[in-house]
């Protein structure tokens, strides 16, 4: 099997082949399929989470329930779109046969409220529903006032409102013509969408992803589908994180100073609870993301202040850069000790041996080099014409192939298309309690060490059972062929995977599949990423993964982790330097 190398130049070109589902046939939607999807989330909340719910969140369930169809429809509808306000007059919904009666049934049973003085304080998103020119003609202004504004831009506009008008006046001019509303219960719905996909991130869009046929979820037995949250106060915590993580982002994009920004994140931190375990990892990503954030503003104190909060990479290694360079020497060796004995991916465990050797050597005439600096210098070369100077791999790709070697292009892609195989039943496996909602992509756990602790026997297992090179074709054939174009975290579907990951099977030895595999479910988060960029073969059996570099590119840590691991097993892999041809 020769690899045609123009399909190669689309992959190396950043292409991604669209992996469309087999005779997948056009799909139309029911007219009300959003109301049928909130009803569908609202009973399933109940059921797993009728426990966390609080009085007003017990209490929107059962006015909602209680709206006429029509009414219920509208406010699902207010629910999907974005803010907060909606003019009435622009709605329009076949399905909803009388949008006015709807709306005054809402306004009655307090789901949305008319638009009135006391909105001052969300003003901006009052005035955000309506144009320039429709601003410009409803808000009482003077003509000599309009004249300037006539040269603003719409946020000028709303911005001279806020500040030079009576809101009051405001609301009545607005007013006159149309009724605008402000939706109620934010939240409330907020609440019961976010128990659902455990996550600011869900959406309900993913239902109907689903129902086109765009994307194709894996089934699951809902009766054995499991409660995210055990407590409130674990939906409590999970939730102010990710509000206070957007929080932060709102303050940048506003160009907040950095300054401010660290006062008001250490206010936050010093009155926040004590958290449950389910929200410490979201909270150790916001820690780094600030730190990194006021690092980059040159605030390296309070940066290192910050990151001092979190164990999380690259906190440690942040922290050890930031206390050599304000002359902290001793610590920072300590803290290069202390990553050392319990590195937490390959970036740590070789940055600590690498930036003590760094801080020892200062001084001295010796330049140190890191590890991966020093296995690359040790690396083969190859001569390739410049004319691959923007597609390095292809180069090196063609080079081979005119050897007599087959070639293709791997990285990541077979080695996560194979776990995913192999494990795939055990990944999805809604006995675990990582699966909660039937639009999950992954389990809760995925990328946490609890993966590996809780699946270990039975990933063991699966690896035993699979003795010979055709009991693993057999099993990668089979599940590729039943599961095509099913969702999985780590399968990238395309017609060549299949035949790339029995590729893989045919060279390496068992045993080696074996601890590539367990390796990679250690730590899923970075053992997933870093495989070498090609694998090339020949007829005689003989093969190697081969990292390609140009004259300026770099071994990552992680590239090295799998180079040495595969030394370490007998697997065949190697780097090789480019160097360009006139």
């Amino acid at each position: 099997m020769r690899v045609e190398t123009r399909k190669f130049h689309k992959r190396v070109a950043g292409f991604r082949p669209h992996y469309s589902m087999v005779g997948r046939q056009k799909l139309i939607l029911t007219p009300r399929y959003y109301l049928d999807n909130f009803r569908y989330v609202l009973d399933f909340v109940k059921r797993l989470y009728g426990n966390l719910l609080n009085e007003a969140e017990w209490d929107f369930v059962r006015r909602f329930e209680a709206l006429s169809l029509d009414a219920q429809c509208l406010y699902v509808r207010f629910s999907n779109r974005k803010g907060l306000f909606f003019r009435i007059n622009k709605l329009q919904y076949a399905e909803i046969s009388d949008v006015t009666a709807a709306a005054d049934e809402l306004i009655t049973t307090g789901f949305i409220e008319r638009l009135s003085a006391q909105h001052a304080i969300v003003g901006e998103a009052a005035l955000s529903v309506f144009t320039k020119p429709e601003l410009l003609d409803l808000l009482p202004l003077e003509p000599e006032e309009i004249r300037p504004l006539n040269k603003e831009k719409k946020e000028g506009v709303v911005r001279y409102a806020l500040n030079e008008l009576d809101f009051g006046e405001i609301v009545t001019s607005l007013t006159t013509r149309e009724t605008v509303t402000k939706m109620n219960f934010e939240a409330e719905g907020m609440m019961v969408k976010y128990l659902f996909f455990g996550n600011r991130g869900g959406s309900m869009t993913e239902f109907v992803v689903r129902d086109l046929g765009m994307v194709n979820f894996e089934r699951y037995d809902e009766s054995k589908l499991t409660a995210r949250f055990r407590t409130r106060k674990e939906v409590e915590d999970k939730l102010l994180i990710s509000l206070t993580s957007e929080e932060f982002y709102d303050l940048k994009e506003a160009e907040t100073p950095a300054e401010d920004i660290y006062n008001w994140f250490l206010n936050w931190n010093e009155t926040r609870p004590e958290l449950t375990e389910i929200a410490i990892p979201a909270y150790q990503k916001l820690v780094v993301r600030v730190g990194a954030y006021l690092e980059r503003q040159k605030l390296p104190e309070q940066a290192l202040s910050v990151y001092e909060l979190s164990d999380r990479v690259p906190a440690r290694e942040r922290r050890v850069r930031l206390l050599f360079k304000n002359g902290s020497v001793e610590e920072a060796l300590a803290l290069c000790d202390e990553i050392a004995v319990n590195p937490l991916n390959a970036e740590e465990r070789y940055f600590a041996t690498d930036f003590r050797e760094k801080i020892l050597s200062v001084g001295e005439k010796k330049r140190t080099r890191k590890a991966t600096t020093r296995f690359l210098l040790d690396a083969d070369s190859v001569n390739i014409p410049a004319a691959y100077r923007h597609h390095v791999e292809a180069g090196v790709m063609n080079y081979y192939l005119e050897n007599d070697y087959d070639a293709a292009f791997t990285e990541n892609y077979p080695w996560r298309g194979l776990f995913g195989l192999v494990f795939w039943d055990i990944i999805y496996d809604a006995n675990v309690s990582a699966i909660h909602h039937p639009l999950q992509r992954a389990p809760s756990d995925f990328y946490l060490p609890d993966f590996y602790v809780k699946r270990e026997d039975l990933l063991k297992k699966r690896l035993a059972e699979l003795i010979t090179k055709d009991e693993w074709r057999r099993h990668t054939g089979r599940m590729f062929n039943a599961k095509y174009g099913i969702t999985n975290v780590l399968v990238d579907w395309s017609d060549e995977l299949l035949t790339l990951v029995q590729r893989m099977i045919e060279l390496l030895d068992v045993d080696q599949l074996r601890l590539i595999l367990l390796e990679m479910a250690r730590n899923l988060r970075e053992h997933t990423r870093g495989f070498p960029d090609l694998l090339i073969w020949n007829e005689q059996g003989q093969y190697d993964f081969v990292e390609v570099k140009s004259p300026t590119d770099h071994l990552g840590p992680q590239q090295l982790h799998w180079l040495e691991f595969f030394q370490t097993i007998g697997v065949h892999g190697k780097v090789i330097r480019v160097i360009w041809d006139a």
